[in-house]
């Protein structure tokens, strides 16, 4: 289960995302940083660097995978700042491959982390964007969600889930002034990468990885386009593009490299 991991990378790359907002314009907006996570001591911590770095910040303990945790959640920061601007989907979990060794209730949760919670998220914030009549939503789906990973394909189908939905509510949305975004990242360099989930992958991912600050100001470069959708980095646009033409030598070439990286694919099937 990597749930800890990713709390943690949540945490940590919250704050890189604020430092390199400030560093692009983002501060004249004024913008209130809501940090939502399980456990309140690691966001504190975050929060006082954030003031400390001349920023504002909330905090909010919550499990985005409980719907009632969000809602209340969601009351309070709308209570608290009404000019809030929601960053959704910041949210990951990932289980080892291959799903057919894994158990059904830890895939029913996969899905409800990586896609009811930004469902959740969403329904908790739309009253007040369309009373307003303008906001963001930032989805964080992956890589995986625009090209199915044969050694993920649970936490594919979460991420293909959240594309569907986010692509649609863009169109759905705009008429409203609010903007949808989802942002498809192949590898962010961050803590969840131990050296155990760096001996399952591919040798040659390790050129693929990008640093956080990267990812950051590629989703801020995105947002000002009025981009919909934006893999990150650009170049892996080939290898969707490529599946367009040809989806059936995509897959078998994933599968080959992949697998064959997998310590124990001879008992994964």
């Amino acid at each position: 289960m990597r749930d800890e991991w990713s709390d943690h990378r949540r945490e940590r790359e919250g704050f890189r995302r604020r430092r390199c907002a400030r560093t692009s314009g983002w501060e004249d907006r004024g913008a209130h940083v809501a940090l939502v996570a399980r456990r309140h001591e690691r966001l504190a911590q975050l929060a006082r660097e954030i003031a400390d770095a001349g920023g504002e910040a909330s905090v909010h303990v919550c499990d985005v995978s409980e719907r009632s945790a969000v809602e209340t959640a969601c009351r309070d920061i709308v209570v608290l700042e009404q000019d809030v601007a929601p960053v959704s989907g910041a949210v990951d979990q990932q289980i080892d491959p291959a799903p057919s060794s894994d158990d059904v209730e830890d895939i029913e949760r996969m899905m409800r982390t990586n896609y009811l919670g930004a469902v959740y998220w969403i329904k908790g914030v739309l009253p007040l964007m369309r009373a307003r009549g303008a906001g963001w939503i930032v989805e964080i789906s992956s890589l995986a969600g625009v090209t199915p990973q044969p050694d993920e394909a649970a936490y594919s189908a979460t991420k293909y889930a959240l594309t569907g939905l986010s692509e649609a509510l863009a169109y759905e949305l705009a008429p409203l002034g609010i903007h949808v975004l989802v942002v498809h990242p192949a590898l962010v360099r961050t803590e969840m990468f131990t050296p155990e989930v760096l001996a399952r992958l591919p040798k040659s991912a390790a050129g693929s990885f990008i640093d956080p600050d990267v990812f950051v100001s590629a989703t801020l470069r995105a947002l000002a386009r009025d981009e919909i959708s934006v893999i990150i980095p650009r170049r892996f646009r080939a290898v969707t593009l490529l599946r367009a033409i040809s989806p059936g030598f995509i897959g078998r070439a994933l599968a080959r490299i992949k697998l064959a990286a997998l310590p124990d694919r001879g008992h994964s099937h």
